[in-house]
C-alpha cells in the first residue's frame, strides 16, 4: 500500500487501505471492482511504505520521550526543587488527593482494607470507591509513597498523567495515520488539553489521568472494524481497560462507556444501511464483534461486581446526588468557551488562594481553540469520503451539545440524561474528554490526508509543508493561550510543628478534631495527616463526604465548627450551638482538639479567627487549652460529663475583645469563656 494513503474501508471506513486484493466484496463494500482499488494508486500501494502503525518502536519511543519532556516542563517547579515536599500546595483538593494516595500504601503496609478507612471521617469512615479515590494510581505508586511520601507520589502522578494520556492517543492514532507527526500532534492536543491541564492544577487525577479512553477506542476498532486478532483476547483486554478506568475514575468510565456505545451504534447502523443488500456477508463480522464484546463484558463483570457493590452499597457509600443541592447546570460548558479566552474573576481567584485552591494564575483559556475547529471542519470539507471524520465529528458534536448542561430556564438535551442513575453525578463539562479525543482524531487524520494528497501528486515537500502547517495551526493557538501560566505554580507543603513533633508520639488510639476543619473550604488537615503517616484518626474530611446533609446526628455541631473555622457569616453563635458542638464531639469520639497557631503558616492553613475558634471549643469542652508546639491543644476531651452552660453572646463577646491574637490574648479568651460558664448542679 502507499505509505500515505487511506480510504474508507470495512464496516464504516475506519481502517486504512490494505495491499491485498479481496477476492470478493468485503463487508465494507470494497472489492476488486472498487474504483478506489484500481489504477495508479493500486500499483503504488504495492511498492511504497509500511502500513499505519507499523513504523517500528522508534516513533513510539520518540513520542513517549517528547510527551514526558513536555510534562516535566509543565511541572518544572516541582522537579527543579524538592518533589517530596513541593507540589501545587498541601491544601484544597490537592490535600484530598494526597490523602487518597497515602491510604492504599498505608493499608498495604499494615494489612488494612485499601478501599475503606476510618482514619478519616471517624467513626463512619470513608469509602474510596464512592469518592474520587484513584485507587489504581495509589496502588501502582505505593512503592514511591513508602520511600518518599505521598507528596512525591502525587507529583509523579501529576507528571505522568498528561504524558500517558498523550501517548495512549498517539498509539490509537498511529493505527489510522501513516505520518507520525500527525499522530504526535493529535496526542498532544488530547493529553495536554486545557481539560486535562486545568484539572491537574487541582490534582484532579480522576479526570487528568485520561489514558484509558483512547485505548478503549483502539480495542473497539479492532473488534468492530479490523478484526485481525482473536475476538476473545481483544475482549479480555477491553474488559481489563474498563476495570482499570473504574479504579482511576468512575465518572470518566461512565462517560467512556456511554459514548463508546453511541459510537458502536453509529458504526452498526451505518454498516447495516450500506450492506443491506448482502447482510449474510457481514454476519461473520457481527459474530466476531459480539464474541469480543461478550468477553469484555464477562471480564469487566467478574472484576467489577464486588467493587461496584462496594461503591454503591458498601460501608460509608454515598447515595443519590454526590453534591446535593447543586443545580444540574453545575459545570456546564458554554459553546463560546470552546474558542474564546475569558478573563478570570479576581474575586474568585482571591477566594481560591485564601482557602487553598490552585495558587497560580487562574486559567480561563479556550477549551478547544479556533485552530482545532478550523482544521477539523476543513478536514470534513476536503475529505468527505473518510468516514472516520464523520464518525468522530458526530460524536464530538453530540458531546459538545450535552456538555452545555442544563440551564435554569429553557430546555437542553442534557435534561434527558441528568436524572439517570450514575449519570446524575456526571459534571457536564467533563464530557470534554470525549470532545478532546474526537478533535485529536479529526486533526490527526486531516493532517495526514493533506500530506498524503500532495505526496501522491509528486510533491512530497509540499505535502510535508502543508501537514506541518495544519498541525501547527491546531496546536499553537492553544499553546500560546496556556503558556503564560506555565510552568505551574507550586508551594512547599508545610507540616505544622505540632504534627511533625507531637503527633508521631501520640499514645494509643487518638481521635482528633483538627482546625481548620477539613469540611469547611480549607482542607489542609488531610495533607497533615497523610504526610504525618496516619498516626491518628481524624473526624470529618473533604470532598462530598463533608456535605452537611451527610453528617447525621452531628450535623448541627459540624455546622457550628465550620463557622468557627472559616465562614462568610463572621463570628455568630445561636442558642443551642455550644451544646450541638459538645454532642458532635461525643458522637465522633473526639479525644483531642488541635488548633495550630504557628507564625508563617500560609493563609490556607489557618482558621479565620483563632480567638473565636478557641472560644467555641473552650465553651464546648469546659476546659482551657494548653499551648504545645505552636498549637492550642485540648487533651483527654471529656464530652460525656456535665456540660457547662454559657450564653452564645458571652462566647462571642470574649472572642471579640481579644485584639491581636497573640498567645496572651488567646489565653485571656479561654479564661473569659470559663469565667462566664456555669456548671449546672
Amino acid at each position: 500500500m502507499t505509505g500515505d494513503s487511506f480510504r474508507p474501508g470495512t464496516a464504516l471506513g475506519l481502517a486504512h487501505r490494505t495491499v491485498a486484493v479481496d477476492p470478493a466484496p468485503t463487508p465494507g463494500g470494497v472489492g476488486p471492482e472498487d474504483p478506489e482499488r484500481q489504477g495508479p494508486d493500486r500499483r503504488l500501494a504495492r511498492t511504497r511504505g509500511p502500513r499505519p502503525g507499523t513504523g517500528g518502536l522508534a516513533p513510539l519511543g520518540f513520542a513517549a520521550a517528547a510527551y514526558l519532556g513536555l510534562a516535566l516542563v509543565v511541572w518544572w517547579n516541582v522537579w527543579s526543587s524538592h518533589p517530596s515536599t513541593v507540589t501545587t500546595c498541601g491544601c484544597g483538593d490537592t490535600s484530598l488527593f494526597t490523602w487518597f494516595l497515602e491510604w492504599p500504601a498505608y493499608a498495604l503496609a499494615h494489612g488494612l482494607d485499601p478501599l475503606y478507612a476510618t482514619t478519616l471521617f471517624h467513626p463512619g469512615g470513608v469509602n474510596l470507591l464512592a469518592n474520587t479515590g484513584v485507587v489504581a494510581i495509589g496502588f501502582v505508586l505505593a512503592p514511591v509513597t513508602w520511600m518518599f511520601g505521598p507528596v512525591a507520589s502525587l507529583n509523579v502522578a501529576l507528571t505522568l498523567a498528561p504524558a500517558l494520556s498523550s501517548l495512549a492517543a498517539f498509539v490509537l492514532l498511529r493505527r489510522w495515520v501513516m505520518w507520525a507527526p500527525a499522530a504526535f500532534a493529535g496526542g498532544l492536543l488530547y493529553g495536554f488539553s486545557p481539560f486535562v491541564l486545568t484539572g491537574l492544577t487541582d490534582s484532579h487525577l480522576m479526570i487528568g489521568m485520561a489514558a484509558v479512553p483512547p485505548l478503549v477506542v483502539l480495542a473497539l476498532d479492532e473488534l468492530l472494524i479490523r478484526q485481525r486478532r482473536r475476538p476473545g483476547r481483544v475482549g479480555v483486554v477491553l474488559g481489563l481497560l474498563l476495570a482499570v478506568q473504574f479504579f482511576v475514575g468512575t465518572e470518566v468510565l461512565v462517560i467512556t462507556v456511554a459514548f463508546a456505545a453511541f459510537g458502536c451504534a453509529l458504526v452498526a447502523a451505518t454498516g447495516a444501511v450500506r450492506h443491506r443488500s448482502h447482510l449474510d456477508a457481514i454476519r461473520p463480522r457481527v459474530r466476531h464483534a459480539a464474541l469480543g464484546l461478550a468477553a469484555a463484558a464477562a471480564v469487566a463483570g467478574a472484576l467489577l461486581s464486588y467493587p461496584t457493590w462496594f461503591a454503591l452499597a458498601g460501608p460509608a457509600h454515598l447515595s443519590g446526588l454526590i453534591w446535593p443541592g447543586a443545580h444540574l447546570s453545575y459545570g456546564g460548558m458554554p459553546f463560546a468557551d470552546y474558542v474564546r479566552s475569558s478573563r478570570p474573576d479576581p474575586a474568585l481567584a482571591a477566594f481560591a488562594h485564601r482557602v487553598g485552591g490552585y495558587q497560580g494564575p487562574t486559567y480561563f483559556g479556550p477549551a478547544v481553540g479556533w485552530g482545532v475547529v478550523v482544521v477539523a471542519v476543513g478536514g470534513l470539507a476536503a475529505f468527505p469520503r473518510d468516514r472516520r471524520l464523520w464518525l468522530f465529528g458526530t460524536v464530538g458534536v453530540v458531546a459538545v451539545v450535552l456538555a452545555r448542561g442544563s440551564e435554569l430556564h429553557g430546555w437542553t438535551p442534557w435534561r434527558l440524561f441528568a436524572g439517570l442513575p450514575l449519570v446524575e453525578n456526571v459534571i457536564p463539562s467533563r464530557l470534554l474528554v470525549v470532545v478532546d479525543l474526537a478533535a485529536a482524531v479529526m486533526v490527526a487524520v486531516t493532517v495526514d490526508h493533506a500530506r498524503t494528497s500532495l505526496r501522491r501528486r509528486g510533491v512530497p515537500w509540499a505535502g510535508t509543508l502543508i501537514g506541518t502547517t495544519l498541525a501547527t495551526l491546531a496546536v499553537v493557538p492553544l499553546a500560546l493561550a496556556r503558556a503564560p501560566g506555565l510552568p505551574f505554580t507550586t508551594q512547599t507543603v508545610v507540616l505544622p510543628h505540632w504534627f511533625a513533633q507531637v503527633a508521631p508520639r501520640l499514645p494509643g488510639h487518638q481521635v482528633l478534631l483538627v482546625f481548620p476543619v477539613p469540611w469547611a473550604s480549607i482542607q489542609s488537615a488531610m495533607t497533615w495527616q497523610a504526610v504525618d503517616g496516619m498516626h491518628y484518626a481524624m473526624v470529618g474530611g473533604g470532598g462530598p463526604g463533608g456535605v452537611p446533609s451527610r453528617a447525621g446526628q452531628e450535623r448541627a455541631g459540624q455546622a457550628v465548627l465550620a463557622r468557627a473555622s472559616f465562614s462568610f457569616e463572621g463570628q455568630k453563635l445561636h442558642r443551642g450551638d455550644i451544646g450541638a458542638v459538645r454532642r458532635a464531639l461525643h458522637g465522633w469520639g473526639v479525644t483531642m482538639v488541635v488548633i495550630p497557631q504557628q507564625p508563617g503558616l500560609p493563609s490556607y492553613d489557618q482558621v479565620q479567627s483563632t480567638p473565636f475558634a478557641v472560644a467555641v471549643v473552650t465553651a464546648a469542652t469546659g476546659r482551657a487549652p494548653r499551648l504545645q508546639a505552636d498549637a492550642w491543644v485540648w487533651s483527654d476531651v471529656d464530652h460525656a460529663g456535665t456540660a457547662p452552660s454559657i450564653a452564645p453572646s458571652d462566647v462571642v463577646r470574649c472572642a471579640r475583645t481579644a485584639g491581636t491574637p497573640g498567645t496572651a490574648v488567646v489565653r485571656s479568651v479561654a479564661e473569659c469563656v470559663l469565667a462566664a460558664s456555669r456548671v449546672p448542679r
